[in-house]
């Protein structure tokens, strides 16, 4: 009651509000059971489709009330009942309700009340349970804090096929993630739930299969294991089968497909299966016509683009199945204007959704293009798709420029498209600008991008040099996320490919030593990678050797030698020995390790190494450091001689190994 008292113009208007609801709430404190089941029946009747009788009970404090009634033991059953029905209309208003019947701490008196021998109450337990679970403010967790209610939701799917309906969709709700999915699989959800797939209720089976899309997806565990399950003498992905057949409901053959494509990105069906190519692919690329409404497209899009993601087969199948290509390209000009929806409450909702179709076909179109030269052409000749694209990545929608950039990124995995389309609409520019601020998840889809277009053929990148790449480059190699310290650093590698001297002074400015020196030492081992490809990439060409190593030689030195004695994998040693052989060829930058006997002994002891790579790699730098027609060579020569280089020389050209035998 207290938010009556809060101001008297808000005390006057809500007791205009509740004084013709106040009754209600009076009649359930009645000494006479009789006339408190009456009353509990009448705000059944009151509140039923009436969210303010809703929002005016709650206020009033009729839910501590009714949870009491329905946890009495004196309650009759009859009146716990009506107590269940009328909380589970309240929990159907707005989120609000629901979050104030959380509040009340309802869940626990539900569950307590599905201990009850009567199976009316319990199911109108279940049924007001599942309204709160499939409320997206009720945290999932709820269902799992006390260890004996999943075991008891098992049991009582046997009781009526109501109990079976509610149960599979709380499951189905509060599943999320493999956590969840494993306390379901453990009590025996899979053996539980196969059997209501062939139930004469269409519900129970609808909500049996959207059970095994969420326990399935990125779960290999379930997947192998629904492989095998045999329901009626058939197993489940041939009951999958039927059921996603052209004359089943809709929503029955999306969520067969999403079953079927859970089992096989996790492993349990191969992508050659005819259940996948034959099936699976032509029903979800059905679902992408524009026959269908519009969040069957959504998920049709989306179930497809996540099927096809890791196979080119699958993918060079759906490319050509019923025009595709093309099907997409109307998700983006949906609703138009001579749209023949004519259910307003239906266009309202598409105008407000439609972002979710361009969303779903950015994704879809990443997925196909991932790996086929030919599709990325016929992706890219779709009328206006890279001015789509562009628009894209400046959308309000988060989802939506992220899923761009990932088209992007997908289509910019092509040579040929990187020197025509990308160059046509100057695609560097939008991406620079979400480079800018935007969130991580987009940030390391975007950097990645960005590599592409800094390869030394691209023609993107001397304007995207121009337009300050360098800074933002080296400021997302100092992120705490290790994906885009890689991505930064891989850039800046591409970038001094090949390129001017003034660049690499650039680059080394911007990042500093001390920076270059803790990406060195960082404990991701592809970030320690793309920083030796960037010191291999920025000491090449004579003059840029010398150029560097004269101002930065000690601490290079220092950095190789540091990596040469840690414990550091075979393919690190290599590149920077690499980088030792490319020091080795500098004409005044040669001293710097002529003059370092500790690096000398490196580089003998790796000639010597069990491993080819290795060897190969020390026998580059000696043979740069004896290079005949250059100043001091015969003094270099001496000295290696002196300490023994030679001898291994001779013992090298009888190695069984062609290339070192070769060098």
């Amino acid at each position: 009651m207290a938010c009556l008292l809060e101001t008297p113009i808000r005390m006057s208007v809500l007791s205009e509000v509740t004084a013709s609801s106040r009754h209600y709430v009076d009649r359930l404190f009645d000494p006479d059971p009789q006339k408190v089941l009456q009353g509990v029946i009448d705000m059944k009747n009151a509140v039923i489709g009436n969210n303010k009788q809703k929002a005016n009970l709650i206020v009033l404090g009729a839910v501590p009330r009714l949870l009491y009634l329905l946890q009495q033991e004196t309650s009759s059953t009859e009146l716990k009942t009506e107590c269940a029905v009328v909380l589970g209309s309240l929990a159907m208003g707005t989120e609000n309700n629901v979050k104030s019947l959380l509040d009340c701490h309802i869940i626990p008196a539900l569950l307590q009340g599905l201990l009850s021998p009567d199976l009316k109450f319990i199911e109108a337990c279940l049924r007001c349970l599942r309204t709160i679970f499939t409320s997206p403010v009720t945290p999932e967790e709820l269902l799992y804090t006390d260890a004996t209610v999943i075991p008891h939701l098992m049991a009582l799917l046997s009781r009526s096929r109501y109990t079976q309906e509610y149960i599979c969709q709380i499951f189905s709700h509060c599943c999320k993630g493999p956590d969840h999915q494993t306390i379901l699989f453990n009590h025996g959800a899979v053996q539980n739930i196969a059997h209501l797939l062939t139930s004469v209720s269409y519900k129970v089976r609808m909500q049996a299969l959207k059970c095994f899309s969420v326990l399935a997806f990125e779960n290999p565990q379930v997947s192998m294991t629904l492989v095998n399950v045999l329901v009626d003498g058939e197993l489940l992905p041939q009951i999958f089968v039927k059921m996603l057949q052209r004359d089943k409901p809709i929503e029955m053959q999306l969520t067969s497909a999403k079953c079927l494509t859970y089992m096989c990105r996790a492993g349990a069906i191969r992508t050659d299966d005819n259940c996948i190519v034959l099936k699976t692919l032509p029903c979800l690329v059905r679902m992408c016509s524009k026959e269908r409404l519009l969040e069957e497209r959504v998920e049709g899009a989306e179930t497809l683009a996540y099927l096809i993601e890791p196979d080119v087969e699958l993918q060079r199948i759906a490319s050509i199945t019923d025009h595709l290509i093309a099907m997409l390209a109307d998700y983006f000009k949906y609703p138009s204007s001579v749209s023949a929806i004519t259910d307003i409450k239906r266009l309202d909702h598409d105008l407000k959704h439609a972002h979710e179709l361009r969303q779903a076909a950015f994704k879809l179109y990443a997925s196909l293009g991932a790996n086929d030269e030919d599709i990325r052409k016929k992706i890219i000749e779709t009328e206006n798709m890279m001015d789509r694209i562009v628009t894209g990545l400046s959308e309000s929608s988060v989802k939506v420029r992220l899923a761009a950039v990932r088209c992007l990124h997908s289509l910019s995995r092509s040579v040929q498209q990187l020197r025509t389309s990308f160059q046509d609409h100057a695609v560097w520019k939008p991406l620079m600008k979400v480079l800018q601020n935007a969130p991580d998840e987009i940030l390391v889809v975007a950097s990645s991008m960005l590599c592409n277009l800094l390869l030394e053929f691209s023609p993107s990148k001397e304007p995207i040099l121009e337009s300050g790449a360098v800074e933002l480059l080296c400021g997302l190699t100092q992120s705490e996320n290790p994906a885009l310290r890689v991505n930064g650093i891989w850039a800046l590698m591409n970038m001094a490919f090949q390129a001017e001297q003034k660049i690499k002074a650039d680059i080394l400015r911007s990042l500093s030593t001390e920076q270059l020196f803790r990406l060195l030492s960082d404990s991701d081992l592809n970030v320690l990678m793309k920083t030796l490809g960037l010191l291999r990439n920025l000491l090449s060409t004579r003059p840029h050797i010398d150029k560097i190593m004269s101002t930065h030689g000690k601490q290079i030195m220092q950095a190789v030698t540091l990596i040469l004695e840690g414990e550091h994998n075979i393919e690190v040693k290599e590149q920077t020995l690499c980088i030792l052989a490319n020091i080795a060829d500098g004409t005044t930058a040669k001293e710097l390790i002529m003059t370092n006997d500790d690096i000398l002994q490196k580089i003998k002891y790796y000639m010597g190494h069990s491993h080819v790579k290795l060897q190969l790699a020390a026998m580059f730098c000696i043979s740069n450091l004896v290079w005949n027609d250059e100043e001091g060579s015969q003094e270099r020569q001496d000295k290696l001689r002196d300490m023994g280089i030679v001898d291994i020389l001779h013992k090298l050209s009888q190695s069984p190994d062609s290339n070192l035998c070769d060098k």
